[in-house]
């Protein structure tokens, strides 16, 4: 593994090292259609965002060339360093994400939002982003890494906020309109319309996608509707007002064990699991310039959403049950899960003076509410369709979970001299987290959860720093404190015989960047760093005995168990081919990049146990996980491509290769029968996509994913949509038609 990794790096250096030594004299600017930059690294301060000495990218993505239409993030942000993600079918309907060797679980370790507020279930207590907006309707998606918590919350990840597309050219009415068709029945429909009419800025938009699916089973259907409506007072302030509404259907067709993924990826055993989320966020924004030194922003939100699930959910080498008696399957498991979320967010942003410098404020203050009805392991019918209908009159758990929270934050970035400024940050919460309800419930009798009340306290703080000595190359650094709270799925046992911990503490570390970025002379752009994670108390499970008696009975024990350490280094270079070889108009523009990580993440102490034989008669086996990987942190995640546009036409290839990884803690080798442990083989996948503009108002793109037909899996599921080995979408391909206007 070691000597792959070695190899692959020093291919990197043999290739872009000549480059790097080229002479960087200052060269004619060439400007032909679509060579903007399509990812930007802020080094100065933006809007209400504190960036300077932070690890950030914009994805710009009017300028990438990809299968925005199905979602594929792989595409869309192949020029993030280090990001990992999860493939759960072709639909594109769910995007998980992560860097630095953390879980990409419907980017859980993120704080996920769209235009500056909330979209996941509830921030504290069961972070999942079930939503995410269309990418044809997205202008830029920011990224801060680990160091955004200070302004947006505590998350070890950091932060992303999808930013939809808004009119800005003045015109009364503009229409946007993209229809694509690709492989297994895709068919995707996204209209707009916007403009701008006196003090009226207005932003409509539907998107529409259908299809078979690439697996066998894999049926979606899926509408997304926004609007957005702005009211400009003056020059200095405006008010605005968004409602977006989602609905879909998609079929699963479950996880594989590893046999059948190597016989054959596409089919699947579960023609009877589907899942749904309808999802409505509303937002109400206040923007005003108070003045030249001082600009403020109100914020006040709110969710609703659901998460529906009904299926057969044994593991995956468990055929579906069929009784030859009745002709019938088995009764499937419904779970239903219902999200209400209200959110009032204050942001200030002060610049003054020190010394005839400019010093830059941000402070603000929150208030959030969260309110979660979970209904799991209802009683389902034995049909096939998507049909939520409860036989039983009850579900066996029925929980409330509520959260309240208050928080506060400042961020300071003082410029000591005119190339040098530092960035102190504090952050302050209280969180509330109350659980009530029902655990289990069976026609004899009836098991309530505890009734659980958790207040936390929490103060972060942070330091970064910058010294930018010029557009060519800035140094820049972070330390910044971590914090997660315990979720609610962790304060429930998945069994009832399974004991929580009454002192389970929240997960708490540390995020730490040093890097150095630039741009030298319009020939290559980069920014390449360094980054160590401390992971604090990681929750997971434990044999214990019965009254500490061997002679017992034992039980899981959920705990904090240990710590982990994630390190390692995130690069990315890209080369500007026609300014490096001096072309002229007539060339076009070729450029390609490469984007890396080297992932080090690794427990220190984490202690399990083992037992053999049957109660009274257990031995139980006391081991360390000391030097484990962290389970679904590839080690070498690799994305390189090459663009190249002439005139009206862009074209480009892009590769990932991800290294191997373990699905769970033990680093597991072989999968076991489940397919819900072992080791995810490493993978290239290669796409290609182009387009073509015609008078400025019309494209055409195409596409072909995975083009090399690589059979790959991302994951290996231990619950919904069956457990099991994912596989990820093989070779399909798209055609679309656009038009603005």
């Amino acid at each position: 593994m070691y000597s792959k990794n070695l190899t692959a790096l020093a291919i990197h250096i043999i290739i872009y090292f000549p480059v790097l030594a080229q002479d960087t004299k200052t060269l004619p600017e060439i400007k032909v259609s679509g060579t903007k930059n399509s990812v930007v690294f802020q080094s100065s301060n933006q809007d209400f965002l504190i960036l300077e000495g932070k690890k950030n990218e914009t994805i710009l993505l009017e300028n990438v060339i990809s299968n925005k239409a199905t979602n594929n993030i792989r595409q869309a942000m192949a020029k993030v360093p280090g990001l990992n993600y999860w493939e759960t079918d072709g639909s594109g309907i769910q995007i998980g994400i992560s860097t630095r060797g953390l879980n990409p679980n419907r980017s859980w370790e993120f704080n996920t939002r769209q235009n500056g507020y909330d979209i996941s279930s509830d921030v504290f207590g069961y972070p999942e982003a079930y939503y995410n907006p269309p990418l044809e309707a997205v202008d830029r998606i920011e990224i801060i890494r680990g160091s955004g918590s200070l302004q947006h919350g505590p998350q070890f990840g950091g932060m992303v906020n999808y930013i939809l597309k808004r009119n800005t050219n003045n015109k009364p009415l503009s229409f946007e309109g993209n229809v694509t068709a690709g492989s297994f029945g895709m068919i995707s429909l996204y209209t707009a319309i916007s403009g701008q009419n006196k003090k009226w800025n207005y932003n409509f938009y539907n998107h529409m996608r259908k299809g078979d699916g690439w697996r066998d089973n894999g049926y979606y259907d899926i509408r997304n509707t926004h609007g957005f409506l702005q009211y400009k007072f003056n020059e200095k302030s405006n008010i605005s007002f968004e409602l977006t509404n989602m609905n879909y259907q998609n079929q699963l067709g479950g996880g594989l064990t590893d046999a059948a993924f190597k016989e054959n990826w596409r089919q699947s055993n579960r023609s009877r699991n589907w899942f749904g989320t309808p999802w409505t966020i509303a937002s109400i924004q206040y923007n005003n310039k108070v003045s030249e030194n001082y600009s403020m922003q109100v914020s006040a939100f709110g969710l609703w959403g659901e998460r529906n699930s009904v299926g057969f959910l044994a593991a995956a080498n468990v055929p579906d049950a069929f009784n030859p008696l009745t002709g019938l399957q088995a009764n499937r498991q419904i779970d239903r899960d219902f999200y209400r979320n209200f959110g009032l967010e204050w942001r200030n942003r002060i610049t003054y003076k020190i010394n005839e410098r400019t010093q830059d404020l941000a402070i603000g203050v929150r208030a959030y509410t969260a309110h979660t009805d979970r209904n799991h392991r209802g009683r389902g019918t034995t049909a096939a369709d998507f049909n939520l209908t409860e036989l039983n009159g009850y579900y066996p758990l029925a929980l409330d979970f509520n959260t309240k929270n208050l928080a506060a934050f400042a961020e300071n970035t003082f410029h000591l001299t005119e190339k040098f400024s530092i960035t102190p940050g504090l952050r302050y919460e209280w969180i509330e987290n109350t659980m009530a309800g029902r655990s289990n419930k069976t026609t004899t009798e009836e098991t309530f959860a505890p009734n659980t009340e958790i207040i936390r306290n929490v103060l972060l703080g942070g330091l970064s720093f910058q010294y930018k000595h010029n557009e060519s190359w800035s140094l820049y650094g972070s330390a910044t404190q971590a914090f997660r709270p315990v979720l609610f799925s962790e304060l429930l046992p998945p069994a009832t015989t399974d004991v929580i911990d009454p002192n389970l503490k929240d997960n708490s570390g540390w995020n730490m960047d040093i890097g150095i970025r630039g741009n030298i002379k319009g020939i290559i752009k980069y920014d390449i760093s360094g980054f160590y994670l401390i992971y604090n108390d990681k929750i997971g499970t434990v044999r214990k005995f019965v009254n500490d008696n061997p002679a017992l009975a034992s039980y899981q024990y959920r705990t904090n168990l240990g710590q982990a350490i994630h390190r390692g280094i995130e690069s990315f270079i890209e080369l500007d081919v026609s300014q490096w070889l001096k072309k002229d108009k007539g060339f076009g523009r070729l450029s390609t990049y490469i984007s890396g990580s080297l992932i080090d993440a690794y427990y220190t102490d984490f202690k399990t146990y083992t037992s053999t034989g049957i109660a009274p008669n257990i031995v139980i086996t006391e081991s360390n996980l000391k030097g484990n990987e962290v389970e679904y942190a590839p080690r070498w995640i690799v994305s390189a491509g090459i663009h190249y546009h002439y005139k009206r036409f862009g074209i480009q290839v892009q590769s990932r290769t991800t290294s191997s990884f373990y699905a769970d803690a033990n680093n597991t080798e072989a999968a076991n029968a489940a397919a819900t442990a072992g080791k995810i083989d490493d993978y290239t996948v290669l796409d290609l996509s182009a387009q073509y503009k015609i008078n400025g108002k019309y494209n055409l793109g195409f596409g072909i994913n995975n083009l090399n037909d690589k059979n790959y899996a991302t994951r290996r599921a231990g619950g919904y949509p069956g457990p099991g080995l994912m596989p990820g979408e093989g070779r399909t391909w798209y055609l679309s038609f656009g038009v603005k206007m």
